[in-house]
């Protein structure tokens, strides 16, 4: 029954509103009942459909040539936009928890903004995107913030206020080091994409279940970034690993459920998900108020279960604070006689302590494996893919990630996907993966992407050594 009884309305008010939400199945099911016993209404109702066809045709094309212009000219706008690749080196003691870096995503990254007709439609118009990234090359540890170049000031600004002894410098992308994954090229590749098990409105882990909001002391800190630290400075000379978290100010929208064309944000998808968590938990109570004696009114009672009281919980914190779209990517790349399959196994485990049984966690997807295509397919592996094509997938994951893809891929990209192109389709024409773009929410982002303690003694991970200090005042001029 509808939470509408809830606000007072009897049983009469709730059917009619139900009724009125699904009024175009009830009327399609009247007519098709009615032309299955009216030969001539079935015959009129044919003409209609050829008399209108021709403009079902013009309003389809008109819509198709409608979204390749809106592309045409975001890829025109994009493609102006120059991008700079700025490597933070952490200070030698960092003392502040990841809360300082929730304050450099609010500040420095969340750039939302109301876009016009005329910016949006005309100029091609977009939400700026940065890349988050965590790099290893040859054992060395490094932290990576791809931006527009425009921004580079206010990144910058943001990162001294929260880190004063860090360093911020322009740094050539690593990644046009390695020219190609092919049979004939020196470097081998594998690399997977992200996304969360369940709703956005579950969180996973974050800093705060570790106890790092409470700034404990360096000895007693179980820091969950510590182990991706360790894993990148335990590789050897000729490997590589890394990892992407590119984002954007959320305007993920979700459908409303018996509308054609409502849609919501991920704040109330968040309440949605919470009201249908606890519907099994939920009953109805018949009370009366003293002015309203003999009225019956009913009052939604929910008792939540101990074992679900700390998700609810989350849930609900969860959109108290400011979400980005993210769209996570890792690869490891190692040349071909360094290439080692240990370490592509472990990157695959790296964000398994942000796991919680009960809320939510990052999985893998879109892997470049033989079986990329055949992931929850019964036919199982009956058409794995050839070393050849997966050499293939690698290069053009490689070709993605150097472009930091997610958010606006080419046309080539939306015509030929899994979304587009699903089994057996996608085993010949190699379709493209269909990126999973997810909302987390600074705090999220914050534990996945932050500079570790001084717990964590990696020799490989760059630090500021000394401190820079303002000049005493007494100096002679």
């Amino acid at each position: 029954m509808s939470d509408a009884k809830a606000g007072g309305e009897d049983l009469f008010d709730v059917l009619i509103k139900e009724a009125t939400t699904y009024w175009h199945v009830i009327v399609v099911g009247i007519i098709i009942v009615f032309a299955a016993k009216n030969d001539s209404f079935a015959f009129f109702l044919y003409k209609t459909f050829l008399n209108i066809l021709p403009l079902l045709g013009v309003v389809g094309l008109g819509m198709l040539a409608w979204k390749l212009w809106v592309h045409y000219v975001q890829q025109d706008f994009i493609s102006g936009i120059e991008f700079v690749l700025l490597e933070i080196v952490p200070p030698r003691e960092v003392l502040r928890s990841p809360r300082a870096m929730e304050l450099f995503f609010t500040n420095a990254l969340y750039h939302w903004s109301m876009k016009g007709g005329l910016e949006a439609y005309w100029q091609g118009a977009v939400w700026f995107w940065f890349s988050l990234e965590i790099v290893s090359i040859d054992g060395q540890v490094h932290f990576y913030i791809r931006t527009p170049s425009r921004l580079k000031g206010l990144i910058e600004t943001q990162m001294y206020a929260q880190y004063p002894q860090a360093q911020v410098k322009v740094v050539e992308d690593y990644t046009l080091a390695v020219d190609k994954i092919t049979e004939d090229s020196e470097w081998m590749g594998w690399g997977c994409e992200w996304k969360l098990a369940k709703s956005e409105a579950f969180p996973i882990k974050t800093y705060v279940d570790f106890g790092l909001d409470k700034d404990p002391k360096e000895e007693f800190k179980v820091d969950p970034i510590s182990p991706v630290i360790e894993l990148f400075g335990s590789l050897k000379k000729g490997e590589q690993m890394w990892v992407q978290i590119i984002i954007t100010p959320s305007k993920k929208e979700f459908h409303d459920a018996g509308t054609w064309f409502g849609k919501h944000d991920w704040v109330k998808e968040s309440e949605l998900q919470l009201y249908k968590l606890v519907a099994d938990y939920s009953s109805y109570k018949e009370v009366q108020t003293a002015d309203q004696i003999g009225i019956g009114r009913s009052r939604k009672e929910v008792r939540v279960p101990p074992h679900l009281e700390d998700v609810v919980k989350k849930m609900r914190q969860k959109p108290a604070k400011i979400g980005f779209d993210v769209g996570i990517r890792s690869m490891y790349i190692a040349k071909k006689e360094a290439y080692d399959l240990n370490s592509r196994r472990n990157i695959r485990l790296i964000w398994r302590q942000y796991a919680d049984p009960n809320s939510n966690e990052l999985v893998r997807c879109n892997n470049t494996a033989p079986d990329a295509y055949m992931t929850g397919n019964p036919l199982g592996n009956l058409f794995m893919l050839s070393p050849k094509t997966v050499l293939k997938l690698s290069d053009r994951m490689l070709e993605e990630y150097r472009e930091r893809a997610f958010f606006h891929p080419p046309l080539r990209h939306h015509l030929l996907s899994q979304h587009n192109l699903s089994f057996p389709f996608n085993i010949f024409f190699k379709a493209y993966f269909h990126h999973n773009i997810f909302v987390l929410n600074v705090e999220e982002l914050a534990t996945l992407w932050h500079f570790p303690g001084q717990i964590l003694k990696v020799p490989t991970l760059e630090r500021i050594e000394s401190k820079e200090s303002a000049p005493p005042t007494n100096l002679p001029i």
